[in-house]
C-alpha cells in the first residue's frame, strides 16, 4: 500500500526489524511475539469483509425507524466490572452510569408505578456509532493497527493478548506507529492494549463489540460461548480456525469433544471443516437465545476463516436443528446423503418442530453395494451470503492498492462468488474416476453433461476439482458409466466399488455437447483460481518463541538439537 507523502521513515530500535503490511509497521524482534506472514491473505480478507460490514450497517441503522433493544444484565446483576479499563472506550459516561443503576436509583423511587408506560413509550434513535472492535489474541497487534489506520468510522479497537511480552509489543508497536505522521497518530490512538484472558474480557463485556475477531493458534472452540455474547446484536463475528486435521477428519474423536460433531475422511473435508465451525459458533449461540448468519465462510490454505452476523432471537434459535444434518458417506464410493436433525412444520401461523425423518439412505450403498458411515452434524444452510460476497469482490477491485495480498483474495472471491449457495458439500471428479479406474473426463465436459442433463453445477472455493451439484448421486455416476463405455478399462478380478458400479447399466445417457455454464467465469475472464504459493512452506509458523536458559530466544524454524544447543 502507497503510503501518504507526510509519513516519516523511522530507523527501528537496536535489536528490531521493521515488518510493514498495508498501513502498519510492527517492530519485530526474533521470534518473541508471533507473526505469521502467510495469513496476509486472512487479514485482507478481514478487512474487506469489515468494510462491507460497516457499510450494511449505515444503511441498516438509516432504515432503522427506533432505537433497537440490547439487552443486558443491569444494576446489581451487571456482570461488567466497574474498574474495567475497556469500559470507558466502549460507552460514553450517561450509558455506563445507567448500566449499574439498581432500581432504587430510579426517579419513581422504585416502586414501577410508570415503567409499563415508559417501556411503551416510543424510544428515540440515537446516532449511529463508530464501530467498536475486540481482537481477542492480538499478539504483535498488525491487525488491530490495519484496523484502526486503514478502516473509516473506528471509535476502538480493543488488541487484548494472554502473554505479557504480546501486550508490550503492542503498546511499542503503537507508539511506533504514531511517530510516523500525525494522521497516523490520531488512527492508532484508538488501540487499547488489553492484557487478560479474552474468554473472561468477553463473558464480561456482554453485547459490547460490534465486531470480534478470533484468530487463535489452533482451535477456537474454548472460545465460543464468550464471543457469541459480547458480541452485539446484529454484529460480525470473524473466527478462524488452524487444527485442520482434527476438522477434516484425523481425530474424529478430538473434534467431537471440541466442536460436537463427528467428521468424515472424504475429499470433501475442507468444506466440512468450515460447515463444523458454523454448526458450532450456531450451537453456541442457541445457548443464550441467539442465531447466526454466515455472510463468508471460507477454506484457505492452512486455515479455514468464518464471517458471521450475530442475532438475538429466540424463535430462530428454535429452528437450529433444522439447519444442521447428519451425513451418511459409502466407505466404498464417494456417494454420500444428508439427514437434517429436526425439521419445522408450519401450519397457518403456527410452527411445530420435530425430530428430522430418517434414515436418509438404506443400509447398503444401492450404487456400490458398501456401507455407510454416519458423521456430523454439519452446518447444511448456505455458507456465504451472495451480495455479500459480490459487494466485497467489487470493493476489493476497485481499491486494489489497499491490499497486499490482492491477488490471492480476489481469486478466491472470485470462485467463491461462482458458487451453488443451497448444495452443501461437493463430489471430486478425480476421485470418483480413480474409483472406477479410467482416466477422469475434461472437467468442462463432465459439467456440460450434468447442464444437459438439467441439473446446476459449479465449482468450489476449497478444491479445483471439485463438482458442486443438486443431481443425486448416482446421476454423476451414470454419466461416468457412459464415460467408461466410451473409454473401456481393463478388467478387474477381484470384486471393488468400481467393479460393482459398472456392473450397473446407466439409466441416462449423457449428453457431451458442450455448453457456455460448464466454464466458469474465471476461467471466461482469465482470472487465476487458484494461484501458486509465494514461497515454500508457505503455511502456519511455529508459536511465539520463548526465553532459552543461555539467552536469546527460539526461533521459528527451529530443531529439537538447535534449541538443545542455543539453550546451553
Amino acid at each position: 500500500m502507497t503510503l501518504t507523502p507526510d509519513e516519516k521513515t523511522l530507523d527501528p530500535p537496536e535489536g528490531f526489524t521493521v515488518l510493514q503490511e498495508g498501513k502498519a509497521r510492527i517492530l519485530q524482534r526474533e521470534n518473541d511475539v508471533f507473526y505469521n506472514k502467510a495469513q496476509v491473505v486472512n487479514r485482507d480478507l478481514s478487512l474487506s469483509v469489515m468494510r462491507q460490514f460497516q457499510k450494511v450497517r449505515a444503511a441498516e441503522h438509516a432504515e432503522t425507524k427506533r432505537a433497537p433493544k440490547n439487552r443486558r444484565l443491569k444494576g446489581l446483576m451487571c456482570v461488567t466490572p466497574k474498574d474495567s479499563k475497556v469500559l470507558p472506550h466502549l460507552m460514553n459516561p450517561d450509558e455506563i452510569e445507567d448500566m449499574y443503576r439498581t432500581k432504587h436509583d430510579e426517579p419513581d423511587g422504585g416502586d414501577g408505578g410508570d415503567k409499563k408506560d415508559e417501556d411503551e413509550a416510543p424510544r428515540t434513535k440515537p446516532p449511529l456509532k463508530p464501530i467498536r472492535i475486540l481482537e481477542g489474541m492480538a499478539a504483535s497487534g498488525l491487525r488491530a493497527i490495519r484496523y484502526a489506520r486503514e478502516l473509516d468510522d473506528v471509535g476502538c479497537v480493543v488488541a487484548n493478548d494472554l502473554d505479557p511480552t504480546a501486550v508490550a509489543s503492542i503498546a511499542r508497536n503503537v507508539e511506533f506507529n504514531a511517530k510516523h505522521s500525525e494522521a497516523a497518530e490520531a488512527a492508532v490512538a484508538k488501540v487499547v492494549p488489553s492484557a487478560g484472558d479474552v474468554r473472561m474480557l468477553m463473558m464480561t463485556h456482554e453485547k459490547m463489540f460490534d465486531a470480534v475477531d478470533l484468530d487463535p493458534y489452533g482451535t477456537p472452540s474454548t472460545l465460543l460461548d464468550g464471543a457469541v455474547q459480547t458480541v452485539a446484536d446484529g454484529g460480525l463475528l470473524l473466527v478462524t480456525a488452524t487444527d485442520m486435521a482434527v476438522l477434516c477428519g484425523n481425530n474424529g474423536e478430538v473434534c467431537w469433544t471440541k466442536y460436537g460433531a463427528y467428521p468424515h475422511r472424504a475429499k470433501y473435508c475442507h468444506e466440512q471443516a468450515v460447515r463444523i465451525l458454523l454448526g458450532a459458533i450456531d450451537a453456541a449461540a442457541g445457548r443464550y437465545k441467539r442465531h447466526i448468519v454466515p455472510v463468508l465462510s471460507v477454506s484457505v490454505d492452512f486455515y479455514i476463516r468464518c464471517f458471521v452476523r450475530v442475532y438475538t432471537s429466540a424463535a430462530e434459535a428454535k429452528l437450529a436443528p433444522t439447519k444442521v444434518s447428519y451425513v451418511y458417506q459409502c466407505v466404498g464410493c464417494d456417494t454420500f446423503e444428508s439427514q437434517p436433525v429436526g425439521k419445522a412444520v408450519r401450519k397457518g401461523n403456527s410452527t411445530k418442530f420435530q425430530a428430522g425423518s430418517g434414515p436418509a439412505v438404506p443400509e447398503s450403498c444401492p450404487n456400490c453395494g458398501w456401507h455407510y458411515n454416519m458423521g456430523g452434524p454439519f452446518w447444511t444452510e448456505p455458507i456465504h451470503s451472495m451480495d455479500w460476497v459480490q459487494s466485497i469482490k467489487k470493493q476489493v477491485e476497485d481499491n486494489k492498492a489497499m491490499y497486499p495480498g490482492y491477488d490471492k483474495i480476489h481469486a478466491l472471491l472470485t470462485t467463491v462468488s461462482e458458487e451453488l449457495p443451497d448444495v452443501p458439500l461437493h463430489y471430486d471428479i478425480h476421485s470418483m474416476s480413480h474409483c472406477l479406474r479410467v482416466t477422469p473426463p475434461p472437467m468442462a465436459l463432465f459439467r456440460s453433461a450434468l447442464i444437459n442433463a438439467g441439473y446446476r453445477v459449479s465449482p468450489a472455493h476449497c478444491n479445483p476439482l471439485a463438482v458442486k451439484t443438486d443431481a443425486p448421486a448416482h446421476v454423476l455416476w451414470d454419466i461416468l458409466r457412459c464415460w467408461v463405455k466410451e473409454h473401456p478399462v481393463k478388467a478387474i478380478p477381484e470384486k471393488t466399488p468400481g467393479v460393482a458400479i459398472l456392473a450397473k447399466e446407466p439409466e441416462l445417457t449423457a449428453n457431451w455437447t458442450r455448453v457456455n455454464g460448464a466454464f466458469t467465469k474465471a476461467q471466461r475472464d482469465g482470472v487465476t483460481r487458484f494461484p501458486v504459493n509465494p514461497t515454500a512452506n508457505w503455511g502456519p509458523k511455529m508459536r511465539a518463541g520463548r526465553p532459552m536458559p543461555g539467552g536469546g530466544m527460539e526461533k521459528q524454524g527451529m530443531t529439537k538439537k538447535q534449541r538443545t544447543e542455543a539453550g546451553k
